[in-house]
């Protein structure tokens, strides 16, 4: 069976190189990945002036596919770091639990 992951991963465009900042790793479940993603402030117009991205990503065996990119402010950034965490404690703490119930 192969796994999949679902995460977010924060680019930041430096000396004209786009790099990875940070990765929130978001579950298994795509459509809670997703429902997570649709949350984030930002726009999906991404050209070459854009600085700060946020992608959606789904990983089947190590294999990275980008779903779905916005672009973002630093204002904008620091929210969206505040839902996801928010949202990844939230479907953690309910997953753990329902986990307790069904056994």
């Amino acid at each position: 069976m192969k796994e999949t992951i679902f995460y977010i991963l924060v680019n930041m465009k430096i000396d004209g190189c786009v790099e990875s900042i940070a990765k929130f790793f978001i579950g298994n479940n795509r459509k809670s990945a997703t429902a997570i993603f649709l949350q984030l402030k930002g726009r999906k117009k991404v050209d070459e002036k854009t600085i700060l991205t946020l992608d959606l990503v789904e990983a089947r065996d190590g294999l990275p596919l980008n779903i779905q990119m916005i672009n973002c402010s630093l204002e904008e950034l620091a929210e969206n770091c505040k839902i996801i965490t928010k949202e990844i404690f939230k479907l953690f703490n309910l997953e753990e639990k329902s986990n307790l119930h069904d056994g």
